[in-house]
């Protein structure tokens, strides 16, 4: 049973880079490189589909990132308050006011 080859990012991406470049035809960049121009071809449209996201300027995933960051941290402060009442309530500092003054 033969093993499947592994390709690391930057070989994909130069595979990818010298099929965009159009200098010379897939089955020759394929040969060269001895893989399937089927794959070099999935490699360079797999490129092309992610060339949007390397020019992006990344707001609107940080704005959804950073969205559930605030979602997640009132969350915690929400959680912390009422534990911190539970705590106050067992010590007994609650019961313990000092009485208003007019």
């Amino acid at each position: 049973m033969k093993t499947r080859r592994q390709f690391s990012a930057e070989f994909k991406a130069k595979a990818a880079l010298e099929a965009l470049k159009g200098l010379r035809t897939l089955n020759e960049i394929a040969g060269d490189l001895e893989i399937h121009p089927i794959q070099l071809s999935a490699w360079k449209r797999a490129a092309i589909e992610g060339m949007p996201q390397v020019f992006s300027n990344g707001k609107q995933k940080s704005a959804t990132e950073d969205e559930a960051l605030v979602s997640a941290l009132y969350q915690e402060i929400g959680q912390l308050k009422m534990e911190l009442d539970w705590m106050k309530k067992k010590s007994g500092v609650l019961s313990a006011r000092p009485p208003r003054t007019r």
